[in-house]
């Protein structure tokens, strides 16, 4: 004998699986709620391995300030940060990445509401090996390299070193690629000359030892002048200038802090901290004192711009 399910008794098993689901859910977050202060408890947080500096120094600064706080940072490729973010493993991202009107939408179905705040200003750098003499590079020179119109140094400068030009990035799923694949419309499938090594340092050993490689890296890797690893970066390679793209060549900009701000260096974007906190926890405080004053100082000492107070430019002749 043959059991008849109506499509009403489907609806009815739905509707408790979902608000089962919610109310787990909630039981959830009360319970992370009671074990949790904007100044303390234990929490995981993940961020793109672009900013790992200046990250580890919000983190340790804080946790020393509130020590009854642990804060557990997780470096992660973009692509995964934002699987976490979505599947609710993880909740606070530092990002480049800002959640699009639809993936915020699909969250807000689920009572999260998700809060974006950008707490700093970074950009890409070009690296070159100290043996290239191109550390001048105009912004469509660097764009018919990524396109592939340009192959060899001595299409950009005759008296230049000669052979093919390597594009080195920290990993295809990562946001320095990203971002490049964006503003140069590049297909997924890059050419045979792009290579992907596994983080940003390994992009900055990989050009000092290769006289042909061009890298990319974030400017967070090597913009600290008080900190030794920062140091030692910037001595094994050139870090070109180049030049705004809608100007004629004569005038180029190396990424600091001043052409960041103002937008005078051609790769600049934002550093996000995304939050789908439910409640004022820790997370949410650590967001708040990373855009607070003394977060923001964190951040002017490591050579990018901060967000969220007001700068002063010096200019010095």
């Amino acid at each position: 004998m043959k059991t008849i399910i109506s499509k009403w008794q489907i609806i009815a098993v739905l509707a408790f699986i979902v608000l089962t689901t919610a109310l787990l859910s909630n039981c959830k977050n009360q319970a992370q709620a009671n074990r949790e202060t904007p100044t303390s408890g234990d929490i995981k947080i993940e961020a793109d391995e672009s900013f790992k500096p200046i990250v580890d120094a919000q983190v340790d600064t804080f946790t020393s300030l509130y020590r009854s706080a642990k804060i557990t940072p997780e470096y992660k490729i973009e692509k995964d940060l934002i699987a976490d973010f979505l599947n609710d493993s993880v909740q606070v991202l530092i990002t480049a990445w800002t959640p699009t009107e639809e993936q915020k939408a699909l969250l807000y179905e689920t009572q999260i509401r998700v809060v974006t705040t950008v707490v700093a200003y970074d950009a890409l750098a070009i690296v070159l090996n100290k043996a290239n003499p191109n550390t001048l590079l105009a912004y469509d020179d660097i764009k018919d390299i990524f396109t592939g119109k340009v192959t060899d140094w001595k299409q950009i400068n005759e008296e230049s070193i000669t052979g093919n030009i390597n594009v080195i990035f920290d990993n295809d799923q990562s946001c320095n690629i990203r971002y490049f694949k964006e503003l140069f419309n590049l297909p997924d499938q890059l050419p045979s000359n792009f290579y992907a090594v596994n983080n940003n340092p390994e992009v900055i050993e990989y050009v000092s030892k290769n006289p042909n490689a061009i890298g990319v890296v974030s400017v967070n890797w090597i913009s600290d002048s008080d900190d030794s690893l920062s140091v030692s970066f910037t001595n094994k390679v050139n870090i070109a200038a180049v030049s705004q793209q809608y100007l004629e060549k004569g005038t180029y900009y190396r990424p600091e802090q001043g052409a960041i701000y103002d937008k005078r260096y051609a790769f600049v974007r934002e550093v996000n901290m995304v939050s789908r906190e439910t409640f004022a926890g820790l997370g949410s405080g650590f967001v708040s004192f990373v855009a607070s004053e003394k977060g923001q100082k964190i951040i002017l000492k490591s050579g990018l711009v901060p967000a969220t107070m007001p700068i002063r430019l010096v200019r010095v002749k």
